[in-house]
């Protein structure tokens, strides 16, 4: 049975384990002098610009010995994404999905746990060395199949992963909708990083110019995106790419093809039963946002656990967004992502 959260139980000998993990902090600074930097949201919080991707500085050696020693198992299910794209959602579908044998829906551990501590993220939670989630050590331990998350871009992944029979869930989201979710979320998320109570984040016009060229956490968004759509073309059997936009439209045939892609379809009683229908439910973000988890307490000791239910909506972003804006990012689309085979609809709320 799956634990609902992992508690740190290290001993002398996972102590032992733990130190093969570590990094030459020598090399670590070395590579950190190596690389570009800019300043993240015009906070003092620098971004690196690892394999093409702005990363967090405070991040980059967990990114690095994730990147090391991750030794992926072909049963691992990974929710990979672009930040705030659907994460949260996608990680309640799937942890639902796969765990829908043992626990009903009324006593899923998403009834008292925020999904991020259900869907382990690899780079921030485990090799950050948060105590309520395993070390990286521990991952063996974890029951198959693990389910386990990245932000990294397609080429930052370890090979392991790729070169592994684990399958990939990508879920990306319209640039504009994106882009306000960035905006809204992560001033808190800097001012508890930094302490500091005076830091003004830039207004979404300014960050309206920083997303377009790139220089946001995890971006530049359409190479990341674009990584992940072309290898799903090529390895369409280990990749399954979803966009927000279409599992809010029908999630009842997304969820199906989910659970048919990670190899657990479900039974026609099931459906008879409307089973998928309990798992929407229950995971919907108006649902979820009521929870009293996901009301108050923090993740990983950064993160107010209500931020991550702000608003779900598609098209949002017109309360933010003028049309000369609008009309620069059509452009952009037109730019990056004609002949992939790849679009998003800019359709207001």
């Amino acid at each position: 049975m799956r634990p609902s959260t992992f508690q740190d139980t290290t001993t002398q000998k996972n102590q032992k384990e733990e130190m093969k993990e570590t990094v030459n902090e020598e090399e670590v600074e070395q590579l950190e002098q190596s690389l570009p930097q800019v300043n993240w949201m015009g906070s003092k919080i620098q971004l690196i610009r690892i394999q093409e991707s702005w990363y967090s500085f405070n991040n980059f050696s967990n990114i690095h010995t994730f990147q090391k020693h991750f030794v992926a198992k072909d049963t691992d299910l990974f929710v990979t994404s672009f930040p705030k794209t659907g994460t949260t959602w996608l990680k309640s579908l799937l942890y639902s999905v796969v765990n829908r044998s043992l626990y009903p829906p009324n006593k899923t551990p998403l009834l008292s746990h925020n999904p991020h501590e259900l869907v382990y993220d690899l780079e921030t939670a485990v090799y950050g060395g948060n105590p309520k989630f395993p070390r990286p050590h521990q991952l063996d331990d974890l029951p198959s199949p693990r389910l386990l998350h990245s932000h990294l871009s397609y080429a930052s992944l370890p090979k392991s992963i790729k070169t592994s029979a684990g399958k990939m869930l990508y879920i990306c989201r319209n640039p504009l909708d994106t882009l306000v979710s960035h905006w809204h979320f992560y001033p808190n998320l800097i001012k508890r990083i930094t302490g500091d109570e005076d830091y003004q984040p830039p207004d979404i016009q300014d960050f309206f110019e920083e997303f377009c060229q790139g220089t946001i956490f995890c971006g530049p968004f359409f190479e990341h995106v674009l990584g992940y759509w072309k290898q799903s073309l090529e390895e369409p059997n280990k990749i399954l790419f979803l966009k927000y936009e279409d599992l809010k439209e029908n999630p009842s045939f997304y969820l199906k093809k989910i659970a048919e892609f990670i190899g657990m379809p479900f039974s026609p009683q099931e459906e008879e039963e409307g089973v998928i229908k309990q798992i929407i439910d229950l995971c919907d973000i108006n649902n979820l946002k009521e929870l009293e988890v996901n009301k108050s307490g923090l993740l990983s000791k950064m993160v107010e656990n209500k931020v991550f239910f702000r608003d779900g909506k598609v098209g949002g972003w017109s309360r933010y967004i003028t049309a000369p804006m609008v009309d620069r990012m059509n452009k952009i689309m037109e730019q990056q992502l004609g002949g992939t085979g790849l679009s998003f609809k800019l359709q207001p709320e």
